[in-house]
């Protein structure tokens, strides 16, 4: 799944924790790292705003539930 224009990388990280299941962020290059771990998620916050933008994030979750929460997360940011 394809997620945009992330307005609070905490409430979104918050999100995160909350999931069942394993959330991986999909690189250019086709490397996955787990969201889910602190330190992949310190990494995925210096690479963003190494640009200061958050232009677009691909996010591969493994739960239904865990992508519905996602979904969620951005029709109601």
């Amino acid at each position: 799944m394809k997620i945009e224009n992330i307005k609070d990388i905490n409430k979104f990280f918050q999100v995160i924790d909350s999931c069942k299941g394993k959330v991986e962020l999909v690189t250019g290059e086709g490397d996955r790292l787990n969201l889910k771990s602190k330190l992949s998620q310190y990494v995925s916050l210096a690479n963003i705003f190494s640009d200061g933008s958050i232009k677009e994030l691909e996010l591969v979750a493994y739960e239904p539930e865990d992508t519905q929460k996602l979904i969620n997360y951005m029709i109601n940011q």
